[in-house]
């Protein structure tokens, strides 16, 4: 259900972000040809440079986020496997999430171990299990992991053991699909010059031409989302996962929990002021603003809140309730 979700999001952002452009481009254009010869080829030029630095960004991080990602993945996990801090992790819910027949046993699991600063955590994975006649992956049972020091690579943890692999048949395929889009995004710009030219090089090309919107759409797709998450998240990327693995759990004092006037889906974001006592003995304050859902606003009438906080940096806290959502 949520693929199928996704998966409409996905296709309903894409139509905005190429047939639309494209659609009002041309049915807006006038019949009659436009007269090229005053425009100005240095402003066309400048736009044209634009558009290809535009659609490069777009095309580098597509290869990046489809190939070179799995790369990196493999590389972080040889690395996990020789420098890992190890942790006995404690198994308190196993799911099994894949289909009778298929090659692997999946399961989703919620794990309990020490972080990094000797905190209890719960965190939820998914491993699929090569080796399911030793039945190592059910409620109850511990298991070792490997956690990153420096919380600087992805994955932050992995199963002690486990063995990257590239599939090359795979990543020859992404490949050929990310060529399969730089031939049509060129044969886009061969099609435009061929057709709306006249004789004149790229005078046609201006800001409103889908050459331009198409990849600024996509980049403020990229930026947007990212926005999102910060503002759902209320940190940046990564940074809920440094608390949680590097943090230190405490109880602190709800000061006042106010609403900003901002609403994402309708939901309220709250400023959360609160006092804690750090592990220096040391009395802080500080704030947090988190979209609260409207089934959870009795979290805001709470005298206390169970927090995380960084160690080296106190001042840096994050609800502990989405702590045990992190993935």
């Amino acid at each position: 259900m949520k693929k199928g979700v996704a998966l409409f999001w996905m296709l309903y952002m894409l139509f905005f972000a190429i047939p639309f452009p494209m659609i009002l481009y041309y049915n807006t254009k006038s019949d009659d040809p436009p007269s090229l010869a005053g425009t100005n080829p240095w402003l066309a030029l400048g736009i044209l440079t634009l558009s290809v630095i535009l659609w490069s960004i777009v095309l580098i991080g597509y290869f990046r986020k489809w190939v070179l990602s799995n790369f990196t993945a493999k590389k972080n996990i040889e690395y996990l496997n020789k420098n890992g801090v190890r942790r006995k992790a404690e198994i308190t819910e196993a799911v099994k999430v894949s289909k009778d027949g298929s090659k692997y046993n999946s399961y989703e699991l919620k794990l309990l171990f020490k972080n990094l600063v000797d905190t209890e955590i719960l965190q939820k994975a998914h491993v699929n299990d090569s080796k399911p006649q030793q039945r190592r992956f059910e409620a109850g049972k511990k298991i070792d992991i490997l956690i990153d020091e420096e919380m600087k690579r992805v994955p932050y943890f992995i199963f002690a053991g486990t063995e990257a692999k590239i599939n090359i048949l795979v990543i020859f395929l992404i490949c050929l699909g990310w060529l399969t889009l730089v031939a049509l995004v060129s044969g886009y710009y061969m099609y435009a010059y061929l057709t709306e030219s006249m004789g004149t090089g790229w005078r046609f090309i201006v800001f409103w031409h889908p050459l331009i919107l198409c990849p600024v759409i996509l980049l403020s797709y990229r930026i947007g989302l990212s926005f999102i998450f910060k503002v759902f998240a209320g940190s940046k990327k990564g940074e809920a996962e440094l608390i949680k693995f590097k943090g230190i759990k405490t109880t602190a004092k709800l000061l006042s929990a106010s609403q900003t006037g901002t609403y994402i889906n309708e939901q309220p974001m709250i400023l959360f002021k609160m006092e804690y006592v750090d592990y220096q003995n040391r009395t802080r304050r500080s704030e947090l603003k988190r979209i609260v859902n409207l089934l959870d606003l009795n979290m805001v009438r709470q005298e206390t809140v169970e927090i995380f906080y960084l160690k080296e940096n106190p001042d840096r806290i994050a609800l502990a309730s989405d702590m045990d959502e992190i993935s």
